[in-house]
């Protein structure tokens, strides 16, 4: 994937523009969201005494379409254009943005609606429509907020996570010159009154799609706010993009993967709507756009494969202490959280994103909630791995350098000491030293934090006192015991002496 076109040039990880990683307090929107999300979770999952079988069930499915994804692909592509749609296939997202806008040409298309799909995001869809001179409009409430506040989504369900009811009353305000509002039914009637116009106008649909199933060529696409059977179903001309791992091998497995997405995603028994698009409505186009960019690169990588089992439900930024305190701007493109740590150094090159891996206490907590049983943790610690062996930014120059130096100074009681020593003597030179002097990530930490306060000795220095005073204090109860015992031995003499 080549990356001249993404505005924020791949992953720029620990870059001064990404202002959420520094601070020590992100969206306070994110945070309680995110929070009330896992509770909710874990009661619901508590609650089904099968929820381990059906995740089982769900991993074996899904390892067995991503290790047969070739075949599974053909299958989908003869099934859905048996029944009238055409399937075109892209590598890269710019090949692409050029398909949909070779259709948007052919059917003169002037304006288009968009159901919510993270691989548009993936592609920077809405820049090339812009491009083109054609009018895109987010239709998922979610989307639709962002799009008007000039933002990406920092969330894969909810992409509006960080902003709080007054922040979009205050938008709409602005941007659609309604009076301010932060009651949530009436926000929502806004955006429905202002949405439902777009719909009639457009020359074209979009949307994401949730399951593609090989055996029926089928398009599963689930929603709770009606706007993608819309976007769908009222223009003229659809168009699907489809991420190749998105692929079941027969629709007998699909409620199993409805059962887990809905109650994962969003709290739900079962989303409102769920979409089973089996082809071309008779009089409109129906394009089906199936987008590798970096997927086989994934599937190339075995330790890294199961990544591909991933659907996308949100569950391991919920509950990922690092996405709570970071929100999803930081990571630098467009999959936040522990899914986007180990998918966006594949997508868009370690060279860019080799630093993802680092951002991650590895708690396990993701590994611990994912319906598929992704092994994050386990994926983690490979890129990791290879950030560190192959060129990245974690295996820069100074990187090196300093992981020697700190290799070198632990291979001994002596070089320990002086490291030690020449650590506590730095931090307090630094604490004199201006912040706007700071340089590189020493600068990124402390423009919103303060260095930790000196706490008394060193530890190894009172180790060692207390060792000496452990010592001096047996020592005296050495000579305490000698001294006692000679004067009994001189007593008992004395006593032996004054006998008869």
């Amino acid at each position: 994937m080549t990356t001249e076109n993404l505005h924020l040039e791949g992953a720029p990880f620990l870059k001064e523009q990404n202002r959420g990683l520094y601070e020590p307090a992100g969206p306070k929107a994110t945070y309680e969201a995110a929070v009330r999300s896992t509770e909710n979770n874990r009661e619901i999952t508590d609650a089904i005494p099968y929820w381990q079988d059906w995740r089982n069930a769900a991993e074996q499915i899904k390892t067995f379409a991503v290790a047969n994804l070739d075949k599974l692909l053909v299958q989908f592509e003869q099934n859905i254009t048996a029944r009238g749609a055409t399937v075109l296939w892209a590598e890269t997202a710019e090949e692409a943005n050029r398909l949909v806008l070779d259709i948007a040409r052919r059917h003169n298309v002037k304006t288009v609606v968009k159901g919510k799909s993270m691989v548009s995001e993936e592609m920077e869809l809405n820049h090339a429509f812009q491009s083109a001179g054609i009018r895109a409009m987010e239709t998922d409430l979610g989307e639709y907020i962002v799009q008007l506040a000039g933002q990406r989504p920092t969330h894969i369900v909810t992409p509006a996570l960080h902003l709080s009811a007054e922040d979009v009353g205050k938008l709409f305000e602005e941007k659609l010159g309604e009076p301010f509002s932060a009651e949530h039914e009436h926000l929502t009637n806004i955006a429905r009154r202002h949405l439902r116009e777009e719909y009639l106008k457009a020359d074209m649909g979009m949307s994401g799609c949730n399951f593609a199933v090989a055996d029926t060529g089928t398009l599963a696409v689930v929603e709770n706010e009606g706007n993608v059977g819309l976007s769908t179903s009222t223009p003229p001309v659809h168009v699907a993009l489809v991420g190749i791992e998105k692929m079941l091998p027969s629709i007998d497995y699909l409620p199993v993967f409805l059962n887990l997405l809905a109650r994962v995603g969003t709290g739900q028994k079962l989303t409102s709507y769920t979409h089973l698009i089996h082809g071309a409505t008779p009089g409109k186009e129906l394009y089906v756009i199936l987008l590798d960019n970096g997927r086989t690169k994934i599937l190339q990588d075995p330790a890294a494969r199961k990544a591909l089992t991933c659907i996308r439900c949100g569950m391991c930024l919920n509950v990922c202490p690092v996405y709570r305190r970071v929100g999803g701007w930081a990571y630098g493109w467009v999959y936040p959280g522990p899914i986007g740590s180990i998918i966006t150094p594949h997508l868009v090159g370690l060279k860019q994103a080799g630093t993802l891996p680092f951002a991650s206490s590895l708690c396990g907590a993701c590994s611990e909630v994912c319906p598929v049983k992704v092994d994050i943790s386990h994926q983690l610690v490979h890129l990791r791995h290879r950030a560190v062996n192959e060129p990245s930014p974690a295996n820069s120059l100074i990187d090196r350098i300093t992981w020697n130096v700190w290799a070198w100074a632990m291979c001994g009681p002596v070089r320990y000491s002086l490291a030690a020593w020449a650590m506590r003597v730095g931090m307090r030179i630094i604490g004199l030293v201006p912040r706007s002097l700071h340089v590189d990530k020493l600068r990124a930490w402390t423009r919103g934090r303060e260095l930790p306060p000196l706490s008394g000795p060193a530890f190894r220095t009172r180790w060692m006192r207390r060792r000496t005073d452990r010592k001096v204090a047996e020592l005296r109860k050495d000579v305490c015991g000698s001294c006692c015992a000679a004067c009994g031995l001189a007593k008992q003499k004395k006593n032996e002496s004054n006998r008869p």
